[in-house]
C-alpha cells in the first residue's frame, strides 16, 4: 500500500485544553476570548497585530479571538504580551490588522 505523503490538516479546536487557561477581556468595544501561549508551545512565527513584527517561535504571546458573534480559527489574532497588555493604547479600527 503506498504512503501518504499529504499532511493532514488537522486543527485544534479553539477551546482545547493543553495551551493553557483562557479568559475573556474586552478589547476595541467587544469581549474577546484570550488564551495565553508558553515559549514551549509556540511553534510558528505569527505577526503581531499590535506592533506589525514578528512574534518569533519560542516566544510567549497572548492568542485572542472574538468571544461574541461568529469566530473560527481564521479570527484568531497571536500578539505579543506586552502588546496586549497596551491594546487600548491603539485605535480600535486595528483590531483585524
Amino acid at each position: 500500500m503506498p504512503r501518504e505523503n499529504r499532511r493532514r490538516n488537522e486543527h485544534r479546536p479553539l477551546a482545547a485544553g493543553g495551551f493553557g487557561e483562557t479568559s475573556t477581556e474586552r478589547y476595541a468595544g467587544s469581549l474577546w476570548t484570550v488564551r495565553r501561549v508558553s515559549g514551549a508551545r509556540a511553534t510558528r512565527t505569527y505577526l503581531c497585530p499590535g506592533c506589525q513584527q514578528e512574534v518569533a517561535v519560542g516566544t510567549p504571546h497572548v492568542v485572542a479571538w472574538p468571544a461574541e458573534g461568529v469566530g473560527g480559527l481564521g479570527d484568531r489574532r497571536h500578539w505579543h504580551t506586552g502588546c496586549w497588555s497596551r491594546r487600548d493604547a491603539r485605535p480600535a479600527g486595528n483590531a483585524y490588522r
